[in-house]
């Protein structure tokens, strides 16, 4: 295969520039980006992409080699159906790289068109820092760029209230909006953009709160030539996921008018309060997501489907799902099994290969929004610590260790604030310094977790029981 893919090797649609992405990652272009492929043809929504990449290094060189364009595949069941579809995704016009194109960044903020900020840079991503300014070029943090951008904007259009914007944080993290919303205040007041930007923000912006579901591996690597010869092209973006989606969006009717994905028959939920949603989707596929992963791979396998029907993982998992997950949720049991037991066959997906090594990127931040509140609600109603749950901690502890993995080198992707951390805390050698240091750590959980009884004993043990007798025996014992 010879052919790359770019505009004028393939046809492609181009709409207008109505909507800011920040971030060019897997699980944006395919789901948000996906789903504005089929707005755009069955609900004539009539829209393209700028993509802003939301930290110094990237992909957006290799998505502009590609024109924007690229391929979702996506495999699974459908009423009991195996499904195999690969789409052309052309809805992204095209990539910036706002530490290097800061210009042309703030100049997307002129577009009259531009409505819809949607955005994805993982639970850390949504963050104040009080040593931005106003004059960098960027701001660091994702919420310190789109400030910038929305007060350009207002000054652009002098406070005009058609030029607001409707922003859609997808980060996994509860009332996303709302934290995204109060780190942005937080920036009108650090940086005095005075009274009627604020006024302007409040009252021709919304900043929606949502949960985003899909399982997306990411660029399947195993069989990709197939792949290419299938499409005819040469795709260096082709991103794989499941069937399965569900986006629920926390606003008004009037913000579905506007974005009309029920006219195209997506599974899209306008609703007043996405919170039961979010509680059961975040404990019930994302906390046993952020466990297995470590265990997975420090017990030598591969994928998610890998581990899920491991005997030794397998078991690991249901153990943290049903025993100790989903007792610390309210709705009723008979509705939280039938979702458990979906989401099992969801991980168990023959179709889709999901790397754990991919779970991996911000361990720590995943599991402070996505395990440490069942930890807790599990101790609170029972007394007892959930021993998986801990265990899969000390998975992670052992992960940013490094080292090797067969013939693979361990490289913890997190901030750097964090790797050095766990390295500095490594370099003792000692497994109840790891763990103590772990819990205590408010950069890591903005509070000390060594406070709840028996925590730090249990992860120490825990992590020398790895250490000792590696990660199969370590979760079988």
């Amino acid at each position: 295969m010879s052919t790359p893919l770019n505009r004028t090797t393939v046809s492609a649609n181009t709409c207008p520039e109505r909507i800011l992405q920040f971030g060019e990652g897997n699980f944006l272009r395919a789901f948000i980006d996906w789903m504005i492929s089929i707005m755009n043809e069955r609900a004539g929504f009539d829209s393209s992409v700028v993509v802003v990449q939301p930290i110094e290094t990237g992909m957006i060189d290799v998505l502009n080699a590609q024109d924007g364009l690229y391929h979702v595949n996506l495999q699974g069941l459908e009423n009991g159906c195996p499904v195999d579809d690969i789409r052309l995704i052309d809805v992204i016009s095209r990539g910036l790289n706002p530490y290097t194109q800061f210009d042309d960044y703030l100049a997307t903020a002129e577009n009259p068109a531009m409505r819809f900020v949607i955005s994805n840079t993982t639970e850390a991503g949504i963050a104040f820092r009080p040593d931005d300014k106003p004059d960098d070029q960027p701001a660091k943090s994702y919420p310190g760029k789109l400030t910038q951008w929305l007060y350009h904007r207002f000054k652009t259009f002098a406070g005009d209230a058609d030029k607001g914007m409707i922003i859609f944080p997808c980060e996994l993290i509860f009332h996303n909006g709302v934290e995204l919303k109060k780190c942005i205040e937080q920036y009108i007041d650090l940086w005095q953009l005075g009274d009627a930007f604020r006024t302007w923000f409040h009252t021709a912006c919304g900043v929606y709160c949502t949960l985003v579901d899909r399982i997306v591996p990411g660029y399947p690597k195993d069989n990709i030539g197939a792949i290419w010869k299938r499409i005819g092209v040469e795709d260096k973006l082709v991103v794989k996921g499941e069937i399965f989606h569900l986006w629920v969006i926390e606003a008004p009717q009037s913000v579905a008018a506007e974005f009309p994905a029920d006219k195209a028959g997506l599974n899209v939920l306008f609703t007043s309060d996405e919170k039961p949603y979010h509680d059961r989707k975040v404990t019930l596929l994302n906390g046993p997501h952020t466990v297995l992963a470590p265990v997975a791979c420090l017990s030598g396998l591969d994928t998610v489907c890998e581990a899920c029907e491991d005997e030794v993982v397998g078991r690991f998992v249901r153990r943290v799902m049903f025993d100790e997950l989903l007792p610390t949720l309210n709705l009723p049991k008979a509705e939280l099994e039938t979702f458990a037991n979906d989401v099992m066959d969801r991980f168990r997906n023959p179709f889709v290969k999901h790397f754990v090594t991919s779970i991996m990127l911000n361990s720590f931040p995943k599991f402070k929004t996505r395990d440490l509140p069942g930890l807790k609600r599990y101790h609170a109603r029972t007394g007892r610590l959930p021993q998986g749950i801990v265990m899969g901690l000390a998975a992670i502890c052992v992960y940013y260790r490094g080292g090797r993995r067969g013939h693979d080198t361990i490289v913890p992707n997190d901030s750097r604030e964090i790797v050095d951390l766990l390295a500095q805390l490594w370099r003792s050698g000692d497994a109840d310094t790891v763990a103590r240091g772990v819990l205590a750590s408010k950069t890591l959980w903005n509070e000390d977790l060594t406070r709840i009884p028996g925590l730090a004993d249990l992860l120490a043990a825990d992590i020398q029981s790895i250490l000792n007798k590696g990660m199969r025996r370590a979760i079988d014992d």
